[in-house]
């Protein structure tokens, strides 16, 4: 279930994993608190890798985001989808190769970074196909690209999130343009983005660390992502991730660390404790009673959190549903 940390989570790791929408901040603001707990994670000598899905925005662009809300990055610290599925590509093909680019300006320099050559007509004889997030990508070549797909060149995508965050609400993503060729073309692309391990290897090589600790507020991407590669994983609650989703998460996307924010940085995390069939945490106890979650008590948030996810998680490996959470809310 839930890991225990005796010293601050920024001492006990080398380096933070981190996403960034949904953690870091939320369309064009900041997350709240998240530049000063991320500053401070700093400053104990932790090293931050911001790690994005998002193949679209090249690391320039994201990292005069990051300092423009105030959090000390560095643009080398920025690791993205579109340079973990250049790597792939770049093992599979010889330097100059020519790679027809279904994407946008973030895939095309990654692309180029590993000396490959982008190029969006079929006439210039491409070897294989990359595939990432683009706002402005033009349905022929869309068309262009899912054809030689279809003829079965090498196909990567960058990622296959279905969703992704606008201004003006959720809107569809890199994924379902994938799922559009694929189902065309009857076949899987290879995959470089979360939760695939590509984008976490690419991280490690740019940023370096041994004891890297992965940070998201998605379980089906950063936190399965994490628990395939074997790394420690906080899951931080001001994303997608809410009570409902938290309490059905099944072994393969289970955080180590659940918390509110990212202040959880600069904390130890204590163990949950069981008496009787109640998880204990703080001055929390939760348990399941007749399928339905209970929760009593007081204290910190983050124990709140804590206790619910062992006791729900418990429940659901015992009889193999969710608990019902009707009748409890978080704590504000």
């Amino acid at each position: 279930m839930l890991g225990r940390c005796d010293t601050p989570l920024r001492e006990a790791y080398d380096v933070a994993v981190l996403d960034l929408d949904g953690v870091v901040y939320r369309g064009r603001d900041a997350v709240a608190g998240a530049p000063e707990a991320l500053n401070a994670a700093q400053s104990a000598g932790m090293h931050l890798a911001f790690v994005t899905n998002n193949a679209s925005r090249p690391p320039t662009t994201v990292g005069e985001h990051l300092r423009s809300l105030g959090v000390e990055a560095s643009d080398d610290d920025v690791v993205n989808s579109a340079q973990a599925a250049a790597r792939l590509l770049a093992a599979q093909l010889e330097p100059g190769s020519k790679v027809f680019l279904i994407g946008g300006e973030g895939l095309e320099l990654a692309l180029r970074e590993r000396d490959l050559v982008p190029v969006s007509t079929v006439a210039d004889a491409p070897v294989a196909v990359v595939q990432g997030y683009g706002p402005d990508l033009p349905w022929k070549q869309v068309m262009a690209g899912a054809t030689l797909v279809h003829d079965g060149l090498p196909w990567v995508a960058s990622n296959t999130d279905m969703t992704i965050p606008t201004a003006s609400g959720v809107a569809p993503g890199n994924g379902a343009l994938v799922r559009l060729i694929a189902d065309f073309a009857d076949r899987e692309p290879e995959v470089a983005g979360k939760p695939q391990r590509a984008l976490f290897e690419e991280t490690l090589d740019r940023v370096g660390g041994e004891r890297p600790l992965v940070v998201g507020d998605r379980l089906d991407t950063d936190i399965e992502g994490g628990v395939a590669i074997g790394w420690d994983t906080l899951l931080v609650l001001t994303g997608v991730t809410g009570l409902e989703e938290l309490v059905a998460a099944d072994p393969s996307c289970r955080p180590t660390y659940v918390a509110p924010d990212l202040a959880a940085l600069a904390e130890p995390q204590p163990e949950v404790t069981h008496e009787g069939d109640a998880s204990v945490a703080g001055g929390w106890r939760a348990r399941v009673v007749d399928g339905a979650l209970q929760v009593e008590g007081e204290g910190a948030t983050a124990d709140w959190w804590r206790a619910v996810a062992e006791a729900a998680w418990t429940h659901l490996d015992a009889e193999g549903q969710p608990v019902a959470t009707d009748a409890v809310r978080p704590p504000e």
